[in-house]
């Protein structure tokens, strides 16, 4: 079982670990413990580093199976052994971006959810920018307008944004948690993590993210789409 740093600290940039298991074939070691978010919900995993002694191992992929954590090695040298403790390294530059772009996401459901009543039906990011699809029947200019303007303006409130880890029927008992129009949490999970920005949006969540929405930085809805009936694409750029 890989213990999950980044849950608790989005910040931490290196920490030490030993390896668990390797498997040559598919290049991929397990550690037990990493800070290395392994994609989910919409953002794409972390690269970096692994070293051990003078040896540098890229990290090009980042997956969780189950209750590990697979990091996949890029390069062609021979992996460290099951035992060997290893150095790893974030892409920091790589990882506050995907932050700032995943509190913004939080921000702009935040903003539907308390003005218009709609629910999450789909999303995803890349760096600096990403989608949302919500529950909307119509979508005009005039509405994106005032969309753009009400994310700014809770972006430059400087509300905190706190990770709490809670056990699940705690959790549930939370109005409006799930913020997606399925609820996506399987039922074998006993711990739900949740991510609040204070005074704005609350909602179970596996990602990583900025302390405060001051950090997120200027938002821009770049286009909107119908994609269905009941279903509206809006499209966000952080500065």
């Amino acid at each position: 079982m890989t213990t999950l740093l980044y849950q608790t600290d989005s910040y931490l940039k290196e920490f030490d670990a030993e390896i668990l298991s390797v498997d040559s074939e598919a290049r991929t070691l397990v550690l037990n413990q990493t800070a290395f978010y392994p994609g989910g919900g919409g953002q794409p995993c972390d690269f970096g580093l692994l070293r051990v002694g003078e040896i540098s191992f890229p990290v090009s992929k980042v997956k969780k199976r189950g209750v590990d954590v697979f990091h996949f090695i890029g390069s062609e040298a021979q992996l460290p052994k099951i035992g060997t403790v290893v150095h790893g390294e974030i892409d920091w530059e790589r990882r506050y971006q995907l932050m700032r772009t995943h509190t913004a996401m939080h921000i702009l459901c935040g903003v539907i959810f308390r003005d218009y009543g709609a629910s999450v039906t789909g999303g995803n990011m890349e760096l600096l920018k990403g989608r949302m699809d919500f529950e909307f029947e119509t979508m005009r200019k005039e509405l994106v307008s005032e969309i753009e303007l009400a994310i700014n303006i809770e972006s430059k409130k400087d509300h905190d944004v706190k990770v709490a880890i809670l056990p699940r029927e705690e959790a549930f008992q939370i109005p409006d948690l799930i913020r997606t129009k399925i609820n996506l949490l399987p039922e074998g999970i006993d711990e739900i993590r949740t991510i609040e920005i204070v005074g704005l949006d609350l909602q179970a969540d596996g990602g990583t993210h900025v302390k405060n929405t001051s950090e997120v930085g200027e938002m821009r809805v770049t286009n909107y789409k119908s994609k269905g009936k009941m279903n509206k694409r809006i499209y966000v750029e952080v500065v």
